[in-house]
């Protein structure tokens, strides 16, 4: 059965309300059961840097844990390739364990002009 797991960083900072959307979010989640690791988007910003954060619950459906280690991700917005990057966060997803996380997109790794909500993050096909 599928758990709810927050980083340990995370957990010690993480406001209330967040921690609630979050929560929220895993309980009404709908998985693909032939899909082993999952995104369902949070929500996304910019921040000062003008780097792009898209925080996702990622969901291991696996009998496996998952590391990312240099994993390419794409944010794709309406089925577009909006941002690319590779990535090796520090986690790791335990099996059948969902996680939030947020994936930063530094600048130049999406059209810094364009609206970027309502994307999906996914692997590349």
């Amino acid at each position: 059965m599928q758990k709810l797991k927050f980083q340990s960083a995370w957990d010690k900072t993480i406001a209330e309300e967040d921690r609630k959307k979050i929560k929220t979010a895993f309980e009404n989640v709908s998985l693909d059961s032939g899909r082993n690791i999952q995104f369902s988007t949070l929500w996304q910003a910019k921040n000062h840097r003008g780097e792009l954060l898209v925080a996702v619950l990622v969901h291991n459906t696996s009998q496996e844990d998952f590391s990312f280690l240099d994993q390419p991700m794409t944010y794709f917005i309406n089925d577009k390739t909006f941002a690319e990057h590779v990535f090796s966060p520090p986690i790791i997803v335990e099996k059948q364990t969902s996680m939030p996380w947020t994936f930063i997109f530094p600048k130049g790794s999406f059209v810094s002009n364009e609206p970027f909500e309502g994307g999906e993050l996914s692997f590349p096909s």
